[in-house]
């Protein structure tokens, strides 16, 4: 999905500082919409085990040093997320074909079931975002977003 920068693109300092306001305040919607979800989970899960559970609906058999990366957090603060996760029967974790101590973690069906109760609501805020922005917003926001996220979008194929 590389397509080459537009040479005439000049972006004032003003310009990319209301972009980033932009980012911080859809990033404060989106949490507002995974909060409110997750209060309604009961006590005891918050937004990385959110965050986890919406990538392993993705990438099924990620590992602690996969989602350590994708997440920014650190690799015992993403076990501990797993073990979390694990104790209320939403994530299975089984060894690795190639190395026995990874531990490859997939959803299970309570797993799954609370991923979509809380994604639903993202799914909701991010489809009227689209419409709003219309056809070409889609994918240049599609675009912006993969580029900002780097490395991380590029290890999932989106």
């Amino acid at each position: 999905m590389s397509v080459a920068a537009d040479p005439r693109l000049i972006l004032r300092e003003d310009e990319l500082d209301a972009g980033l306001e932009f980012i911080l305040l859809a990033e404060a919607a989106i949490w507002a919409a995974v909060d409110s979800a997750l209060d309604a989970e009961g006590p005891g899960l918050g937004r990385s085990h959110w965050r986890a559970a919406f990538l392993l609906k993705r990438r099924p058999g990620l590992g602690v040093q996969e989602l350590a990366h994708l997440t920014s957090l650190s690799k015992q603060a993403a076990s501990r997320v797993l073990v979390d996760l694990a104790g209320r029967g939403f994530v299975e974790k089984a060894a690795g074909d190639l190395d026995g101590r990874r531990r490859a973690a997939s959803l299970t069906e309570a797993g799954a079931a609370f991923e979509r109760r809380v994604s639903e609501r993202l799914r909701a805020l991010v489809a009227q975002a689209y419409r709003s922005g219309g056809l070409d917003g889609v994918a240049g926001s599609r675009r912006i977003l993969s580029a900002l996220a780097g490395s991380r979008a590029r290890s999932s194929g989106v």
